[in-house]
C-alpha cells in the first residue's frame, strides 16, 4: 500500500483569500477539492491511498457547506488517525477589509441573505470558532496581496522539520499609512534621527549603506537596541514555546522609508543566527515626500 497522501484543509473567513490560497495548493502540485462536504473527505482520500493517485490533497472548507461544517473537526481527526499527514490553515481577515473585498468584488457572502454583510461576517466567525481553533497556522490576510499570501503558503508548506519552529517576520512601516493590523509586537521608532531632514538622504531609503549609518550610529539608536536586544532574547522563545508559527514585529517611522527599514535590516542580521527572519519593507518603495 502507497504511503498515505498529505491533506492540507485551507479554510476560513469568505473573502480571506481561500481561492487564492488553493490556487496556490494546485501550482505546487496538489490536487484540489474546494467546499467538499467534510465527511466525504475520507472517502475521497481512501480511493486515492488505495489506487496510489494522489500524493498531496488540498480541501477547501468553509460555510458554504452549510450543516455539513459542524463535522469538519471530527473528520481530520478521523484522517489523522487513520495515519494521513493533515495541515489545517485558517485564513483571517479583519471584518471592514472583508466588507471592502465582497465590494469591490460584487461576491454575495453565503449568510448575507438579508443584506445584512457585517452580521453575515459574524455569524461566519461563530461557525467557524471550532475549526479555527483546531488550525496548526491562521494566517491574516488583512494587509496581504495574492502575492504575499502565495509567499507565506509557499513557505510555510516547504518548511524543514529541522528549522527554527517560529518564523520571525520583520515588518518596516509608516505610521502616516496606518499600522498593521496583523502584528504581534509594535514598535515606534519617531523619537530616532530622520534622515528626511539631510537633503543628500531623503531620496534614499533605510536600505541604503548612508542611512543606514545615519540612523544606526546615533546614540540615541545604540541605546535602544542595547534595551531591544534583550527584550526579544527573553520574547521571542516565550512565543515560540506557545506554538505560534509567526512571530510580526512592526517597526515604524512617520512615513516607512528610512529609520524603520534601516532598524528591519539591523534587527534581521542580530536575529539570524538563531531565528528564522523574513523581512518586508511596507512602505519603503512609495514616492518619497
Amino acid at each position: 500500500m502507497s504511503e498515505a497522501p498529505q491533506v492540507v484543509v485551507i479554510t476560513g473567513l469568505s473573502g480571506a483569500g481561500r481561492s487564492s490560497a488553493l490556487r496556490v495548493l494546485e501550482d505546487a502540485g496538489f490536487f484540489c477539492v474546494d467546499n467538499l462536504p467534510p465527511a466525504l473527505a475520507p472517502e475521497l482520500l481512501g480511493l486515492a491511498n488505495r489506487e496510489g493517485m494522489l500524493g498531496r490533497v488540498g480541501l477547501g472548507i468553509d460555510v458554504r457547506t452549510g450543516a455539513f461544517l459542524s463535522g469538519a473537526e471530527e473528520t481530520i481527526s478521523e484522517l489523522e488517525a487513520s495515519g494521513h499527514r493533515v495541515q489545517v490553515i485558517f485564513l483571517d481577515c479583519a471584518d471592514d477589509v472583508l466588507v471592502r473585498r465582497f465590494s469591490e468584488t460584487r461576491r454575495p457572502h453565503a449568510l448575507a441573505q438579508t443584506g445584512d454583510l457585517h452580521g453575515a461576517i459574524s455569524r461566519e466567525r461563530d461557525r467557524l470558532a471550532g475549526i479555527r481553533a483546531r488550525a496548526d497556522i491562521v494566517i491574516d490576510t488583512t494587509d496581504f496581496s495574492v502575492h504575499d499570501l502565495r509567499h507565506h503558503l509557499i513557505d510555510y508548506l516547504g518548511r524543514d522539520p529541522d528549522r527554527p519552529s517560529m518564523v520571525v517576520r520583520l515588518v518596516s512601516f509608516g505610521f502616516k499609512y496606518g499600522v498593521p493590523v496583523h502584528a504581534d509586537l509594535v514598535f515606534d521608532l519617531r523619537f530616532l534621527p530622520n534622515p528626511h531632514f539631510v537633503d543628500a538622504l531623503r531620496p534614499k531609503t533605510g536600505m541604503d549603506p548612508d542611512v543606514s549609518a545615519y540612523v544606526m550610529e546615533s546614540p540615541e539608536t545604540q541605546k535602544l537596541l542595547r534595551h531591544l536586544q534583550p527584550l526579544l532574547d527573553y520574547v521571542l522563545p516565550q512565543y515560540a514555546r506557545e506554538g505560534k508559527a509567526y512571530l510580526t514585529i512592526a517597526l515604524g517611522c512617520t512615513g516607512g522609508r528610512h529609520r524603520s527599514v534601516a532598524m528591519a535590516e539591523e534587527l534581521s542580521r542580530q536575529l539570524g543566527d538563531g531565528h528564522e527572519v523574513v523581512v518586508v519593507h511596507r512602505d519603503a518603495q512609495r514616492a518619497a515626500p
